[in-house]
């Protein structure tokens, strides 16, 4: 079933306040790091100073694609998603769905800018292939330990098997699970050919997944190295260089968000313990950023 977004109207906007809340969301538009939580702001010059934008209320996920500089897409706790050309300083709303149920997680495809996911509360995958002016459903929630789980966070991969080599990897609630951009079932992350591995169903657990039982809060994958995945739980930042298969905790503390620097996968931020961390060397060292 098609859903067709409503005229794109500008949303209603908040207004600038300090850039010193904590962050729930965070995405790369090039060099420029976009933070929103409670306020919603902009770093240009690398995390050192932080300037206030007017945006939509209730942000819980952002995605930029590294070939549209200046698109940045917005899952709102109101229902839609709202889009802005311009790297967050003017928005538009647009429906998703029946326009019920928070945005909790969007991203973009791997390859296609125009290509967007929004995970729906309480239903499933959308998609659009224009830029977010109109939604289909793709794929319902993935039935996991017992019951159908909501998609908290979402990344699109680049790997060298699937269907266009693209997959969805979508974390929940208890774990990480991934699609096909044929969207024909969910699946574990496996060791070996991903493409088999669906076909032949059972396959052989993940040789170190992430914890048990953990709501995975972010995910982010970098653009110039598809195999390395980054994930923000609870215990704290993790990371793969195998598309999922093998995770290493990175740092430990309360990580609500992580994004990567879109032409440095080295390069990345994480919301850690209610403020902003940055690290240039894979999650090694990490250093504090500007509040303000």
């Amino acid at each position: 079933m098609t859903a067709v977004g409503l005229l794109a109207l500008p949303v209603a906007l908040r207004p600038a306040m300090s850039a010193s809340s904590p962050a729930v969301a965070l995405a790369f538009d090039g060099e420029a790091l976009i933070a929103a939580g409670a306020t919603l702001s902009r770093s240009d010059d690398g995390g050192r100073t932080r300037i206030s934008l007017s945006g939509p209320d209730g942000i819980l996920a952002l995605a930029t694609h590294p070939e549209r500089p200046g698109r940045v897409v917005a899952g709102l706790a109101s229902g839609g998603v709202a889009v802005s050309e311009d790297g967050g300083r003017a928005w538009e709303s647009q429906v998703v769905g029946y326009g019920k149920g928070a945005v909790d997680a969007v991203t973009f495809a791997a390859r296609q800018p125009d290509m967007m996911y929004a995970a729906i509360r309480g239903d499933g995958l959308w998609k659009s292939e224009d830029a977010g002016r109109n939604w289909s459903l793709a794929m319902d929630r993935p039935w996991l330990d017992d019951a159908e789980r909501d998609l908290r966070s979402l990344a699109s991969v680049d790997l060298a098997t699937g269907m266009g080599g693209i997959w969805i990897y979508a974390g929940t609630d208890t774990g990480i699970t991934r699609v096909p951009d044929c969207f024909c079932r969910w699946q574990d992350v496996q060791p070996g050919n991903a493409m088999d591995a669906l076909v032949a169903g059972d396959a052989p657990p993940p040789e170190a997944p992430l914890p048990s039982g953990e709501p995975v809060r972010a995910l982010a994958g970098a653009h110039t190295a598809s195999g390395m995945l980054y994930a923000a739980l609870p215990s704290g930042v993790w990371s793969s260089r195998d598309a999922g298969v093998v995770w290493s905790r990175l740092t430990s503390g309360d990580a609500s968000a992580v994004a990567v620097n879109p032409s440095d996968p080295k390069y990345l931020v994480a919301a850690l313990d209610g403020g902003l961390k940055q690290s240039r060397d894979c999650g090694t060292t990490w250093s504090a950023l500007a509040t303000s």
